[in-house]
């Protein structure tokens, strides 16, 4: 059952959260009255869970929540079950794309040695790359909408010369290509995000998970500086829409730091705000596509939208 189907039979349900601890990425259905412990692997920044109670909190810097669980498993005595194991296994694989991520610890290669063994599983690397080829193929039927929004997280700074959110949403695939060649699809989606959202910036990393590498989206003025503010040493496209990041693939340890350390070190908005000052009513509507049989959501009626090319006949 979902969250809310739970929430719904038992409105008072204790709920400890896994894998974030900021309100802006809770589910809106959770009462903050009603959460009882946090189970994470990511910083305390902004917007972290308040409560009126002393609450569960297991934090630590490992690659994968799951890591975390899978190991808290076994210091109580505890097996998981196969089907279990196998989850941990393959959210693990995930987070830490398949041990070669920056975030990976040595705890990760032991539980992922551990739950393979759990679940039965002979061959971790072709699980990995089926798993990875899974998620591409998904991705790649994705609307722009659901490509910006699928793993978004924002962020909130206030320093003397700055004070907004930035959002920060990323793209994990095996075949970047795919995705980069929707640019021109893309970028008015990350500016009507942002603007729905009132971020002061929305940014969109495309990694390669096979060749460890990433791209970053520029949607406009604010996103261009910020990025050579944080990036000095990665080269833009001919547009400014697109930033070779090279082997920086992981939000966790290599973007946001380098974004708050830019923010903080006295970075300034700039006054031209590019397509950003578009008026919100002109965004159009987001509409289930009926055609579609995974329900896709789509942008209809953007001014933002790219214009199709006029076919002249002579």
């Amino acid at each position: 059952p979902t969250i809310e189907q739970v929430l719904k039979e038992n409105p008072n349900a204790k709920i400890c959260l896994v894998d974030h601890q900021q309100t802006s990425q809770m589910n809106p259905s959770i009462n903050p009255d009603n959460v009882v412990g946090v189970i994470d692997h990511h910083a305390l920044q902004s917007k972290t869970i308040v409560t009126d109670r002393p609450i569960y909190i297991d934090i630590r810097p490992w690659g994968s929540m799951s890591t975390i669980i899978a190991h808290t498993f076994l210091t109580h005595h505890k097996r998981p079950s196969i089907k279990v194991a196998g989850m941990l296994l393959c959210a693990i694989l995930s987070d830490t794309l398949n041990l070669q991520g920056p975030t990976t610890t040595e705890w990760d290669r032991l539980m992922v040695a551990v739950l393979a063994e759990i679940a039965q599983v002979d061959d971790i690397q072709f699980l990995a790359s089926q798993q990875f080829k899974a998620k591409s193929k998904e991705l790649a039927g994705l609307s722009a909408h659901g490509l910006v929004n699928g793993d978004q997280k924002s962020f909130s700074f206030k320093t003397e010369t700055f004070d907004g959110d930035v959002g920060f949403a990323v793209v994990e695939t095996t075949d970047d290509a795919v995705i980069i060649d929707r640019l021109d699809e893309l970028l008015p989606e990350i500016v009507a995000c942002k603007k729905e959202k009132g971020l002061s910036a929305l940014f969109l990393a495309v990694v390669n998970i096979v060749s460890l590498k990433g791209s970053l989206l520029l949607c406009g003025p604010t996103e261009q500086s910020l990025a050579k503010a944080a990036f000095p040493d990665c080269k833009l496209n001919e547009g400014s829409t697109l930033m070779d990041l090279g082997k920086r693939v992981s939000r966790k340890k290599d973007y946001i730091p380098a974004i708050t350390q830019a923010i903080k070190g006295g970075w300034v908005k700039p006054i031209n705000r590019g397509q950003s000052v578009v008026d919100i009513a002109s965004l159009g509507k987001l509409e289930v596509d009926p055609l579609d049989p995974y329900q896709k959501v789509v942008r209809k009626g953007s001014s933002l939208a790219p214009k199709a090319p006029l076919n002249v006949v002579g």
